[in-house]
């Protein structure tokens, strides 16, 4: 039996939501000179761009973008971040990454900053399907999505050609 495809948000929708993100990022940064971004390889890294870009129109402070890698099949953090940790020291963090499901990546994600002294660590997804295993939540989110464990909630960002959208399969 073929899988049904539904459209979930299109390109429009989605930068709605990257637009409402950024704005809530600046309000809980309004004070800052700097905040980082941290996207989750790969699809975190490019919403971390596509964030990147509308703040640098609306906010002040200067946005660094880095870009986390993760073994999210391993039992214990594996990890590299393209930038030095410790220029990411007494700084605000922000760590990106498309779907939120069962929380194992952005625990991963959160573990790549506990050993360093930092102002605050904050994540963003643009889905969350409320499926955690882990007890992790995202501070920003674009969309929260009732879904069951069996349907598949694909990110489309920029992808071989294909129009950007969020899809259930």
């Amino acid at each position: 039996m073929p899988s049904k495809r539904v459209l979930i948000l299109n390109h429009n929708q989605i930068q709605q939501k990257i637009n409402r993100i950024a704005y809530q990022i600046l309000e809980d940064n309004i004070d800052e000179q700097e905040v980082i971004l941290a996207g989750i390889v790969s699809r975190g890294y490019r919403l971390a761009l596509r964030l990147q870009k509308v703040l640098k129109k609306i906010s002040h402070f200067k946005i660094r973008i880095i870009e986390v890698e993760l073994n999210k099949d391993s039992s214990k953090l594996e990890s590299s971040i393209d930038t030095p940790l410790k220029e990411c020291e007494n700084k605000v963090i922000i760590l990106v990454d498309d779907v939120l499901n069962s929380g194992r990546t952005i625990a991963y994600g959160l573990g790549v900053f506990l050993n360093i002294p930092l102002k605050r660590l904050r994540s963003v997804v643009l889905i969350d399907r409320s499926h955690k295993l882990f007890p992790v939540s995202a501070d920003f989110v674009g969309l929260e999505l009732s879904t069951v464990l069996k349907e598949h909630v694909s990110v489309v960002l920029d992808e071989n050609g294909e129009e950007d959208g969020v899809y259930l399969e």
